[in-house]
């Protein structure tokens, strides 16, 4: 719980730190517009910060490891909950220079890997074991999330309903420590203008359901397109090989882009702010289009920012840049609620649909179905919009997206990048394998006999056995064999064989038989499947240890659950 705290409290300072940067790069480079055209600007700072980007990870830190929530799950599944140190620190600067010259992405992500790298290396620091480790680290990316965001409930529901891990009275508790103080602390240190957050103004009214239903129908397909167009756009740059053609392709296309449509720069947040608090035709500024009267030009100009917003964040990533998905999928959501609600309005004078509303509920619903995690994303939006005011629609139309969503897409987002990647990610499983040890599974009752013995020496020993097979070893215990029960059945009551050397009777073990005691779990658990045994060999090297027994494998898998659901 001590850890928890003090977590939550480097990733509040971490994730003020990051915000406070972006929009420190951001307002210089607005104060530089004053001189110089600001259309302009846009088509050079993008590719500028990922360039900055490349540089500090290609020369300084020298690891292209990714930077966001997928290598997190794969930390957690594959590589015993241990990140890599220099994650403390360059997911903060890739996502403050790719973020803050304008790289349409999530600080999300970046935040999200910071605080997961510090419950990752606490853990190792203090020497403590896989599930504590993977403890941390929920904490860690809890406390990110809350801090970027303020939304402590959310972020806990994150950790269990993306990261997968264990829900249970000794892990929740940490992580609302957790959760807390970093939401606390980025409170105390950042301005209103930096943190994320919208207020509703206008009451939720019953009669609006059924546009929320639609709402939610749209937003699903709106899911879909974003997880099809990001994956197609990766397949897409995964035939550049060279990281410099990559980025001056993805860097440039994506300076096209927000030359032409300028509320794709950076993260989008604030344009969701203005419509909330209905100012949105500042959607239009900086744009061909500032000044128009004509709302039909906000609507369309609006839903070409829900088609290219997925566009421009992907180029952003796969040009070099850091960052994550989070707040792409959520201002697309922002824009098909308003460009929904907006149309129906015009379209028919009698609706009166609340557009902040719409707003706020299609962030929603858009980012449940896209990252296939409902209850974040209605929590995430009531929690940012101060109330709970539009808990029923959220839940609503974010329910109806993500069963769209989860129809066409069997993976989120996260998990579909790491199948992407010849990765399966299936965490419960593995996380308690984890805690499994080889050494404490060796059972060592099988009794041994030398192979120079004779059947009348096993017999003499079958009288003291308790098991029905026999390791057989050299005078260096080197194993040499097993002898089973059964294959000496029909000889074992004939005295007048009792002095047949013992080798006519061996049994020589295939590799997929045996392991070796520095061997995982996994291994063994996988040898079981592939040979249908019920007891491997367990070696050292090559001399006899013991044998693991599938059903004390079973047991002990079945212990470490129970214990898995009490405490830590």
């Amino acid at each position: 719980m001590v850890l928890s705290v003090l977590i939550g409290l480097a990733a509040g300072l971490a994730a003020g730190l990051l915000k406070f940067t972006v929009f420190s790069i951001e307002e210089w480079l607005f104060r530089l517009s004053e001189t110089y055209d600001l259309l302009y600007i846009f088509l050079v700072t993008p590719i500028f910060g990922i360039f900055l980007t490349v540089l500090f990870l290609k020369y300084i830190i020298r690891d292209n490891v990714a930077h966001d929530v997928p290598r997190i799950l794969y930390v957690i599944s594959k590589l015993d909950a241990s990140m890599r140190n220099h994650k403390l620190f360059s997911s903060l600067v890739g996502g403050s220079l790719t973020a803050g010259f304008g790289g349409s992405i999530g600080l999300e992500s970046p935040i999200i890997s910071t605080g997961a790298s510090m419950g990752s290396f606490t853990g190792k620091f203090l020497r403590l074991g896989y599930k504590h480790k993977t403890l941390l680290i929920g904490c860690g990316a809890a406390g990110a999330m809350a801090s970027i965001f303020t939304t402590p409930i959310a972020a806990v529901i994150f950790s269990f309903e993306v990261l997968l891990l264990d829900l249970s009275a000794a892990s929740l508790i940490p992580l609302l420590l957790a959760s807390v103080t970093g939401a606390v602390t980025t409170k105390m240190l950042a301005s209103e203008q930096i943190l994320v957050n919208f207020k509703v103004t206008e009451e939720f009214v019953l009669n609006d359901i059924p546009f929320f239903i639609i709402l939610g129908v749209v937003a699903g397909f709106v899911s879909v397109y974003f997880h099809y167009m990001h994956f197609t756009i990766i397949r897409w740059f995964s035939k550049i090989k060279d990281a410099w053609i990559r980025l001056l392709v993805g860097g440039s296309l994506l300076g096209v882009m927000i030359y032409l449509f300028p509320p794709l720069f950076s993260e989008g947040y604030e344009h969701i702010r203005d419509i909330v608090s209905g100012n949105s035709d500042k959607l239009l500024n900086n744009s061909f289009f500032e000044g128009s009267d004509l709302i039909w030009t906000l609507i369309i100009f609006t839903v070409f920012l829900i088609l290219f917003k997925v566009i421009a964040t992907t180029f952003t990533t796969e040009a070099g840049g850091v960052g994550g998905i989070f707040a792409p999928a959520a201002v697309m959501g922002g824009f098909t609620g308003f460009a929904l609600s907006s149309g129906l309005n015009n379209l028919f004078s009698g609706t009166g649909l609340h557009e902040s509303n719409f707003t706020l509920v299609g962030m929603a619903s858009v980012l449940g179905g896209v990252l296939l995690a409902p209850l974040t994303a209605i929590f995430l939006v009531a929690e940012m919009s101060n109330g709970y005011e539009l808990i029923v629609p959220l839940m609503l139309s974010t329910s109806i997206a993500y069963l769209i969503a989860k129809t066409f897409n069997k993976h989120s987002i996260f998990t579909q990048s790491l199948k992407l990647q010849g990765e399966q990610y299936q965490y419960r499983d593995q996380a308690v394998i984890k805690q499994l040890n080889i050494k404490s599974l060796i059972e060592k009752d099988v009794l041994s006999i030398s192979i120079n013995s004779t059947l009348g020496d096993l017999v003499k020993m079958i009288k003291k056995s308790k098991r029905n097979i026999f390791v057989v070893i050299d005078s260096r215990k080197t194993f040499i064999g097993l002898i089973s029960l059964d294959g000496v059945r029909n000889d074992m009551f004939d005295r007048l064989k009792y002095k047949t050397p013992i080798s006519n009777y061996l049994y020589s073990p295939l590799d997929d038989e045996k392991v070796s005691v520095s061997h995982g779990v996994q291994e063994v658990v996988n040898k079981f499947n592939r040979t249908g045994n019920y007891n491997m060999i367990v070696l050292d090297g090559k001399k006899y240890v013991g044998l693991v027994s599938r059903v004390n494998l079973l047991k002990a898998y079945r212990e470490s659950v129970i214990e898995g659901i009490g405490e830590y």
